[in-house]
């Protein structure tokens, strides 16, 4: 924006100088023409009252003298003529040259000539005047003076010149003017750009200078800097809701469990043994909507936050923490990295928590006797991971809902899940400037991938690396806001489906 204000101001300065300096040029060259022509015209009048004898009497008399004299002074020639073109004097440097035939049948005629108009730099040929020699009302004859204009076209060019030099110093100081002044009008803008791409990065305390500019852009950069501390300060009371929400209600859930499992032995019918048991899913199903709200209100809080962790590391604990389950499932789940650390740049637990919800989902939706598998590789300057099964897959239309809050695919809604584990998944992997991408695998099947930029450093500089499988899986154990808890290994299974010591918590859904 900055350089089209600046072309406009000097498109203008340009369009100015032109509408002054073109007549101012016009000008300048007239005037030197006109000094050098009128001169000539009072020498070739003088030498036409000094030519009356000679054409009379046919004899020159002073007249070759004072051309001599003339030609010596000023190295101009100068030539007398009869009616009949018939040269009677002339001085030694006298050449006919183009425009003087023309002049002298003016001035046979009995008229004054002169020629060129205007003499201009790039136009070669002398200044010719010509004026007749009058007797008694009768033309003897006429006078004809060519004057080089070698020295009128350089006046003329020194002249143009010095308003061409003029001009481009204008021009100069039109642009310096134009840049500060720009930059005095846009600086506010320009801030008020890097600003807004700092809040959308997460960093919400940015705020623009309002001193600056001109006064309506002060005005703007004071809407702003308001609009963005209510944008925050509702963003805070929301997130603080949730959580405090979803924390305050667990205790008066928990209590609510608890009175409901005590009711389980004083129920003797089956009809009652079975409400007893969809109660208890309830209050599970419940505890697993708020457990996902507070996770996710935690995880749109840490913008700035960043560690470094192994993904090869962190990914195997998982894979080991879930394995009960797939085992129990009789489903297939390994890990396919190489032996070296993938460190990664990201929010805390992000990869943990991603990692859970994602083989939470495939362990879910994945048929017996199918295959899950967690892949971590180093790709485009940073490190991949991705999570691939053998389920049922999404639509391409189902892939584009998946991360919305609480969507559930319409074929799944009769299974466990509160539909916001991906929905915390592409939070934590936004809030690392990372890449969450879903594709359909081949046969069958959906595959995750999850894409974290690389530390600036090799080695994680003491940040958290997420250590061996048991280290991560303690740091996901330990944390209050992991998306997923892998059960532990089960005995045998309940006739709910799931291990009797520990039923997992699920929070994502297709």
């Amino acid at each position: 924006m900055r350089r089209r204000l600046v072309i406009s101001y000097l498109l203008l300065m340009v369009l100015v100088l032109i509408a002054l300096e073109t007549p101012l040029a016009i000008t300048l060259a007239n005037r030197e023409t006109d000094r050098v022509r009128a001169d000539r015209l009072a020498d070739a009048t003088r030498f036409a009252s000094l030519a009356g004898p000679a054409l009379r009497g046919g004899t020159p008399g002073p007249l070759d003298n004072e051309l001599r004299s003339y030609d010596d002074l000023y190295d101009v020639g100068a030539a007398v003529v009869d009616r009949d073109h018939r040269t009677v004097a002339a001085s030694e440097s006298w050449r006919p040259a183009s425009g003087s035939r023309e002049a002298l049948d003016t001035a046979l005629s009995g008229q004054q000539a002169s020629g060129p108009d205007s003499v201009w730099p790039w136009v070669d040929g002398p200044i010719v005047v010509a004026v007749p020699i009058n007797d008694g009302g009768e033309v003897l004859g006429a006078v004809v003076i060519t004057t080089p204009a070698d020295a009128v076209r350089q006046a003329v060019a020194v002249w143009w010149l010095a308003l061409a030099g003029t001009g481009l110093l204008a021009v100069l100081a039109c642009v310096l003017t134009a840049f500060g002044l720009a930059g005095w009008v846009l600086r506010p803008v320009t801030e008020l750009d890097a600003v807004t791409h700092e809040i959308a990065e997460g960093d919400r305390g940015a705020r623009v200078q309002h001193q600056q500019g001109p006064p309506e852009l002060r005005r703007l950069a004071t809407s702003f800097n308001h609009m963005a501390d209510v944008v925050s300060d509702v963003m805070d009371r929301q997130r603080a809701f949730v959580a405090h929400a979803s924390h305050q209600l667990r205790n008066p859930l928990t209590a609510l469990r608890l009175r409901v499992e005590e009711l389980g032995p004083s129920l003797t019918d089956a009809d009652g043994r079975a409400e007893h048991r969809l109660a208890l899913e309830e209050t599970d199903r419940l505890a697993l909507v708020l457990d996902a709200l507070l996770t996710l209100a935690r995880a749109e809080r840490r913008e700035n936050q960043r560690v470094t962790v192994d993904a090869a590391a962190v990914a195997a604990s998982r894979v080991a923490a879930w394995e009960p389950l797939a085992r129990h499932r009789r489903l297939a789940l390994r890990l396919v990295a190489e032996d070296a650390p993938a460190y990664a740049r990201t929010v805390p637990t992000a990869i943990d928590q991603a990692l859970d919800a994602l083989i939470d989902n495939a362990v879910k939706f994945s048929d017996a006797g199918g295959e899950v598998t967690v892949t971590v590789r180093h790709d485009d300057d940073g490190t991949a991971l991705e999570v691939r099964d053998t389920g049922p897959g999404m639509t391409a239309g189902q892939l584009g809902q998946a991360t919305e809050r609480f969507w559930r695919a319409p074929e799944v809604q009769n299974v466990d899940g509160a539909g916001l584990g991906l929905t915390i998944v592409a939070v934590l992997v936004d809030a690392s400037d990372g890449r969450l991408t879903m594709r359909g695998g081949e046969p069958r099947g959906l595959v995750a991938g999850l894409w974290f930029p690389a530390p600036h450093d090799a080695a994680p500089g003491g940040a958290a690396s997420g250590g061996a499988a048991s280290g991560g899986a303690a740091l996901a154990a330990a944390h209050d806001d992991t998306v997923a808890s892998p059960p532990a290994e089960a005995a045998a299974p309940t006739s709910a489906g799931v291990p009797s010591d520990r039923r997992p918590e699920r929070t994502a859904e297709r």
